[in-house]
């Protein structure tokens, strides 16, 4: 038997994963809005993905371009600033591929994820508002960066962020798209680091140059309208404190936003009514794109992410019971049916 190579053992490594990594579902989730005709958004189901979200896609491309440009090599230790999905991903990733992981995180995110973190092996070290939140851990992490055998993805400022949702997410919804012979109308995701809606925009705005491109923030903490970081909100992986450098507002659509006690209703409906067992900021992006889609008309073509699945957040409110508030546009959708349409 030939004896490989560590680079080639690596390649050959990153290469499976992607096997587990993508290729995801399509579906269009059937509803009325106000009694009206019955419409349709078209969604990418994320939590298929080996940890159970879209941040998968992220953290392997990231790791698969260092690696290929030397700036990480086997017993480097992967360290980064994470409100936890992508987090969860490094670990996974990191340890799959051989690497030590060190996570930085705000102590108020769910337990689910602090342990899912734990889980895969990585050290986790919890920041708190008074050291500084969010902004707290990304300083802490960049401490560490003149450590020659560290390797920071810098996921918030990396451009392999948006590459990787350009290449593999935007391309597979483009691909099922054509193979649906269907114009979208719109996209619409959320912000966290601002990957996902950069890097499908600028896919699909290549395709179809009228599409509108929408970011989603919270609106109880609307730091993409503000700038800065305003208020509180519970859509953990949305809206931390700050825009994104990867973020261009300029060459996107408005900014929609959306309650977080609309999104946790939604995401609860969305998994009694249907089975869609999703996360909170799903739960958002559906409500944003029945709203771009009011907006747009009935047979408008708006087309969403759901990013993860709910297990990550049994200790939050989207296990409690949450009140019905004035504005809110979860009560007047009546959820139909969703149907499976393709996978790439």
């Amino acid at each position: 038997m030939i004896k490989k190579t560590p680079e080639r053992f690596i390649n050959d490594k990153i290469q499976g994963l992607w096997q587990m990594v993508g290729n995801t579902a399509m579906i269009a989730v059937w509803y009325r809005y106000k009694n009206n005709a019955e419409q349709r958004i078209l969604v990418k189901v994320e939590h298929s993905n080996l940890t159970g979200s879209i941040k998968d896609r992220m953290a392997l491309y990231i790791l698969q371009k260092a690696y290929g440009q030397g700036k990480i090599k086997p017993g480097y230790t992967i360290v980064e600033a994470t409100s936890g999905n992508t987090g969860i991903s490094f670990a996974a990733i990191g340890k799959a591929l051989g690497h030590k992981v060190k996570i930085f995180m705000p102590d108020w995110m769910s337990r689910e994820r602090i342990e899912m973190i734990r889980s895969y092996g990585a050290e986790i070290r919890l920041v708190s508002k008074e050291e500084g939140g969010f902004k707290g851990s990304i300083q802490m992490a960049e401490m560490l960066q003149h450590d020659e055998r560290v390797f920071l993805p810098r996921q918030f400022a990396n451009q392999y962020n948006v590459e990787a949702h350009k290449e593999t997410t935007g391309r597979e919804i483009g691909h099922q798209l054509l193979l649906m012979n269907t114009k979208p109308n719109a996209f619409i995701a959320g912000v966290g680091t601002g990957g996902t809606v950069m890097g499908v925009g600028k896919f699909l705005s290549a395709l179809y140059p009228e599409i509108q491109i929408h970011p989603l923030e919270p609106a109880e903490s609307p730091t993409l309208t503000t700038g800065h970081k305003v208020g509180n909100h519970r859509i953990q992986g949305i809206s931390d404190e700050f825009i994104p450098p990867i973020v261009d507002l300029k060459s996107l659509n408005k900014v929609v936003q959306v309650n977080d006690g609309d999104a946790i209703l939604m995401a609860q409906r969305l998994g009694k009514e249907l089975g869609l067992a999703v996360g909170i900021s799903s739960g958002a992006n559906f409500l944003g794109a029945v709203k771009i889609q009011q907006e747009l008309g009935l047979k408008s073509v708006v087309v969403t992410v759901f990013p993860d699945r709910n297990g990550k957040y049994l200790s939050t409110d989207l296990f409690k019971a949450e009140p019905v508030r004035d504005g809110y546009i979860t009560p007047q959708v009546k959820l139909l049916n969703y149907q499976v349409l393709n996978k790439v």
